[in-house]
């Protein structure tokens, strides 16, 4: 019964996936390495002009299939993706890897939907969790902000979870994943293609674009030392261009999370309330990255409650 149950819900969303497809453009996608393709999203916020299309998707192409990693802010940006795929490759969608749960990553998985040959839908131990306890959230925010390009959007959960590593094989090409501990989130993964060296941090790494916080700073410094270490030749940010210079992007990473905690503490110390401390916290670095205001808040909103208490 629940092979049947499945059967049909697959069937009803590939349905629906055929009847929205026709004559949808397809993303912009830079080939950035031999069979790694990447649509780098734009840099808006959540709150103000947010579309579904502000996150790094994209897919990468083995001799016998295809592995989509990370699917876009809605099923009509996942859709777009499939499209662009479509125009480089016939090979079946074998995977859809999720970096971590965040909407700017995930709403377009539905779109990878297929009745005849579903994908293995890839994540985090802990992200079917994080999906179920604000899936209904991120749905109603999502209907907020898009309207009716929210259409067909839905969340699917991972059929195929990584507890600490996994190996993929997508024909003469391997990718590596690696679950970490919280961080950037409490579900953060990141992907390895060993065939080209490419590094795909998830939102491990932000370049230009502010970081946000959503889990551990100390776990998430953490994981940067880690990730410095990988045999990496290009990494792929979450948000922002790609680098051949890891390095450089992890140290101007950890230089705003390192001050915007010592910044909060300071104001608590201080005996400022939150708002004073948004106003101060880590404003040196509001020159160095996009949308500092907004997301720098929000990070400070965060934290504030959880360090008043150390």
């Amino acid at each position: 019964m629940r092979r049947l149950l499945r059967r049909l819900l697959l069937l009803a969303l590939a349905a629906a996936t055929t009847a929205g497809a026709a004559g949808a453009a397809p993303l912009r996608v830079e080939q950035v390495a031999p069979g790694v393709y990447v649509h780098f999203g734009q840099h808006q916020d959540f709150e103000d002009g947010y579309d579904g299309d502000i996150a790094n998707i994209g897919f990468v192409i083995g001799s016998d299939a295809v592995a989509v990693i990370d699917t876009g802010g809605s099923w009509r940006v996942g859709m777009a993706l499939k499209e662009a795929l479509r125009t480089l490759t016939r090979l079946p969608v074998r995977y859809v890897i999720n970096t971590h749960a965040h909407p700017d990553h995930v709403f377009g998985n539905a779109a990878f939907m297929d009745a005849a040959a579903p994908p293995r839908f890839i994540g985090h131990a802990r992200l079917p969790g994080i999906l179920n306890s604000r899936g209904e959230a991120y749905l109603r925010n999502l209907k907020a902000q898009l309207g009716d390009a929210a259409e067909n959007s839905r969340l699917i959960a991972a059929s195929d979870i990584v507890e600490d590593q996994l190996t993929l094989d997508l024909g003469n090409r391997k990718l590596r994943l690696k679950a970490w501990p919280p961080a950037h989130t409490n579900n953060d993964l990141s992907v390895f293609d060993a065939a080209t060296g490419t590094l795909w941090t998830g939102d491990l790494l932000f370049i230009e674009r502010t970081p946000s916080v959503d889990g551990d700073v100390p776990g998430w410094l953490a994981a940067m030392d880690a990730l410095d270490k990988t045999p990496a030749r290009l990494t792929i940010p979450g948000h922002g261009p790609p680098t051949r210079d890891r390095h450089q992007a992890l140290e101007r990473q950890r230089s705003y999370l390192t001050t915007l905690l010592r910044d909060v503490r300071a104001g608590i110390r201080r005996g400022e309330d939150m708002s004073a401390t948004m106003a101060t916290a880590a404003a040196a670095e509001r020159p160095r990255w996009r949308l500092f205001d907004a997301v720098n808040r929000r990070n400070v909103n965060l934290l504030y409650p959880a360090l008043e208490w150390e």
